[in-house]
């Protein structure tokens, strides 16, 4: 078995991978999203899809909501108005098929420091039922891919900020999701570990055909090509290619077109907060 194919969405246990219609299906649906905490409106009439086998970026200042749309999406929380959607399944009238084709790094790090880094995925692997001689032969292949295989002994504390975020990315594949949440995924991290986490992220677009959402403040994080969504306050501004949300925008760059958006400024030109 190569790299690739164990990382592939394993097609005959998700089901829906076999429809002949599941191509045509957006990896993720969000359509009329409303959420409140008491009075406060955190998310208003939200509205999106992610194309499947793309990298869409979910651009907002902290605060603009994304973190909520993550809880919604991962059913933290309870939907209270709208709906959504994971490859044509419904998250709220069919949660576990929904939830078996997506995989999540949030933003704070949730893995056990106590642990060695094979442990703490073989512990995920058991929490999805996965037998434990298949669970370590995908914790082997995850790793390798990501650049860990000479740590699998080290104990999760004794590994880099940026070494723990691709441990979590390796996690959230193990179970071979068809979706990736990632929410703020590089915070905390130097420029050089930045960069190489987005690009693990984009290489599994690339060659596993993975459907990515990744939500972020940084205008650097966000590339020619993708799908760009900008949530602000809690609404939806602008969404699109990023050539056409910038041009619709009037702007330059996606630093102008932020700007013109939401008439909001950005230190030096690289984050929007």
């Amino acid at each position: 078995m190569t790299a690739t194919d164990a990382l592939s969405p394993d097609r005959n246990a998700q089901g829906v991978a076999s429809r002949p219609e599941a191509a045509e299906l957006p990896a993720l649906s969000i359509d009329g999203v409303s959420h409140s905490y008491g009075p406060r409106q955190a998310l208003i009439d939200v509205g999106f899809t992610v194309a499947p086998a793309s990298f869409t970026a979910l651009l907002g200042l902290n605060g603009a909501g994304k973190s909520t749309l993550f809880s919604l999406i991962t059913r933290l929380f309870g939907i209270q108005d709208g709906h959504i959607g994971i490859f044509g399944h419904d998250i709220a009238r069919a949660p576990g098929e929904a939830l078996r084709l997506l995989g999540v790094v949030f933003q704070p790090r949730t893995l056990d420091l106590d642990l060695s880094v094979t442990q703490n995925l073989l512990y995920h692997a058991a929490l999805h039922g996965i037998a434990r001689r298949d669970a370590r032969e995908r914790s082997r292949e995850v790793l390798t891919r990501l650049g860990l295989a000479d740590r699998t002994t080290s104990k999760v504390r004794d590994l880099s900020g940026g070494q723990m975020r691709r441990l979590e990315i390796a996690r959230a594949l193990l179970h071979r999701p068809r979706l990736l949440l990632l929410d703020e995924a590089t915070v905390g991290l130097d420029v050089k570990a930045r960069a190489g986490i987005l690009s693990h992220v984009r290489q599994l677009v690339t060659e596993q055909g993975i459907s990515v959402l990744w939500a972020t403040h940084l205008f650097d994080e966000i590339g020619p090509n993708d799908d760009l969504v900008v949530l602000h306050q809690g609404r939806v501004l602008s969404r699109g290619k990023v050539a056409n949300v910038i041009t619709e925008a009037g702007g330059s760059d996606i630093n102008t077109a932020f700007m013109r958006l939401t008439g909001a400024s950005a230190p030096g030109g690289s984050a929007a907060s």
